[in-house]
Formats: structure tokens, sequence, C-alpha cells
């Protein structure tokens, strides 16, 4: 099993979590429908229905974010899971960032930035040299946190619907 330290500041408390658990889920739905509804929203005007949601849910699973391909990391705020974050393991040098999320209330808390320094080290305890993700244009609070936090767009690496723009992080320059 792969081992990382929790980090912690005086408001929040990011630790590695069961990808399965209750929180965990209840987190990764809150996840999906945010984005969903921005998508949805963006282009149809509207939000998506209970039907697209759930299938959306179905379609998008997160099993992979454990061992051995992968961690999720839960983000507390008071206590109470209010972020999460995920890595999925595409290479031996080379780990994706997925499921980024931080609850509306939360935001601007520094949750986001403390979820992205455990993320730069679940992904070392991972092998990984490196951390790439692809998102979408529109999630322009996501792609402030990502080059604020030292990622960089690269070129496309994958071809799925929803990704527009990628980032890539190179971890073997932040060890100095």
């Amino acid at each position: 099993m792969t081992t990382t330290t929790p980090r912690t500041n005086d408001r929040w408390a990011i630790e590695r979590a069961d990808v399965n658990s209750e929180e965990a889920q209840e987190l990764l739905r809150a996840y999906y429908i945010d984005v969903a509804n921005r998508y949805y929203r963006l282009h149809l005007g509207r939000d998506g229905t209970p039907e697209e949601i759930e299938t959306g849910l179905a379609d998008s699973p997160s099993d992979d974010l454990a061992e051995p391909t992968g961690l999720f990391l839960l983000g507390r705020l008071g206590g109470a899971a209010q972020a999460c974050a995920g890595l999925r393991v595409l290479d031996d040098r080379t780990v994706e960032l997925t499921r980024v999320f931080v609850r509306h209330a939360a935001r601007g808390t520094g949750g986001g930035g403390l979820l992205l320094a455990a993320v730069d080290e679940g992904a070392r305890a991972l092998g990984a040299e490196r951390v790439v993700l692809d998102t979408r244009l529109d999630l322009v609070e996501a792609r402030a946190l990502y080059t604020r936090h030292g990622y960089r767009e690269i070129p496309a690496y994958t071809s799925g619907a929803y990704a527009e723009v990628w980032y890539g992080k190179d971890l073997t320059e932040q060890q100095g």
C-alpha cells in the first residue's frame, strides 16, 4: 500500500480515502452534478435531467482511483468532507489527475492549493515523475488553480468528448 502523509493547515486536512466510501461517493456525485450542469447550461441552456446525471455517473466510474491503479484524496474543512481529487496511473512515470472538486461553499479557503500539494505527494508515492490532466475550457476556476500550482498547457494526450485543454506538471522539477 502506498503511504502519504496527510496534508493539513489550520482549516483543512487532506487524506487518502477509499474511493468507494460513502463520503467519497457523495463528493464524486456532487462533482459530477456540478460539471455536468455547467456543461448543460452552457450548451443546452438547462440543467441535466436526473436520467442524464445517472447515466453520466454510470458511464464515468472511479473504481480505478484505488491501489494499484491510482489513489483518491479527500479534503476535510472543519472535519466535513468538502473536496476531492483522484490520481490514475497511466504508465510507469505518469499519472492523470481527475475528479478535482471543492464544494462551492468551501472555495476560496485554501483547500484547492492544499489538495494539489497532496496530489504531488501522492503522485510521487505512486512513482510518478509527471502529472497530466484534461479539462474543459469553461472550467475557468479549475484551470486557474492548475496554472497557479505549476501546471502548464501540453499537447493533447486524450481525445475525449469533454477534453478541450490539457495540462502537465513535471514533478522532478519540484523536488529541488
